[in-house]
């Protein structure tokens, strides 16, 4: 991993004039044309362009490309909303990475994406078709989400949440999709989220590195201190157990030490000279010559 995302920053780097400029909003427009034109039209308009095994072995090479311009809605409303939010996310990217890195990115989640569909139309037997780039964009989500995880968002236009929250969600339910198709047995559904997660760790492999030792070593930091504190106190138990007191009760054997805010008195009835606590000044049996 580490080797293929150093090949990647060093193609990008030899090669800047590579890429679409300002590729999401070509993206976004493919979205709202495609999805109001399937609102005028009849049949199913979409299967036209996503993408399908059976159709790229027939020649239909457009299929490659056209999947991602099928908007995941045709709803007007959550059409426009949805292409305003990922055109948001991926200018920001392609503004934050360049366009070189930023196409490389939304392409190779692409290839991965057909790489995936194919995969189980294999398995199967059936043409599995891709409509929407669901986890291409998923994955330019969570890129955006690790650079930006204090960014915030009105969620239904109300609730401001941070972006990091918004990516703890989606994963949930990234991961809720892999578990439910293994639970229903189709566990080969599951190769296309995970090969779209996969473009993600590709690409941030030198950040997740240092994220998750950066967490093992705090951990592990941790643990540490409250090993250290526990054996402190410990240690001050043990000391206040075995240092000298000056008075300790004949009864229960509490110290001036141990409980400092017990009062202790001697009892002029008992032969001898016995200490005893204030629960047991007037509570305890006499000592007498007799006694040992």
């Amino acid at each position: 991993m580490k080797k293929l995302n150093q090949a990647i920053d060093r193609f990008c780097i030899l090669h800047p004039n590579f890429g679409i400029p300002n590729l999401m909003l070509y993206v976004v427009i493919g979205n709202v044309v495609l999805g109001l034109l399937s609102n005028f039209s009849s049949g199913n308009f979409l299967s036209f362009f996503s993408y399908t095994l059976s159709g790229l072995l027939h020649g239909q090479v457009w299929r490659l490309v056209t999947f991602v311009l099928i908007p995941e809605s045709t709803s007007p409303f959550y059409l426009l909303i949805t292409c305003y939010f990922y055109y948001w996310i991926g200018s920001t990217l392609e503004r934050q990475w360049g366009t070189a890195k930023f196409t490389t990115y939304y392409l190779s989640g692409m290839l991965l994406t057909v790489i995936g569909a194919s995969i189980v139309s294999l398995i199967t037997g059936y043409s599995i078709p891709v409509y929407s780039a669901n986890y291409v964009n998923f994955a330019m989500f969570m890129a955006f989400a690790l650079l930006y995880p204090d960014a915030q968002v009105l969620l239904f236009f109300i609730i401001p949440m941070r972006m990091k929250w918004l990516a703890y969600i989606d994963v949930f339910y990234f991961f809720f999709d892999i578990a439910r198709y293994i639970a229903a047995g189709r566990w080969y559904y599951s190769i296309m989220p995970i090969v779209a997660l996969l473009n993600f760790i590709i690409f941030f492999w030198p950040e997740l590195t240092r994220f998750f030792k950066l967490e093992h070593h705090q951990s592990r930091q941790a643990a540490h201190f409250h090993n250290t504190v526990r054996a402190q106190q410990r240690q001050e138990q043990y000391q206040q157990q075995t240092q000298g007191f000056r008075h300790k009760c004949a009864v229960c054997g509490r110290t001036d030490v141990t409980n400092p805010e017990l009062q202790f008195r001697y009892c002029s009835k008992c032969a001898g000279y016995h200490c005893f606590c204030s629960d047991h000044i007037f509570n305890h049996v006499h000592f007498t010559d007799e006694q040992p």
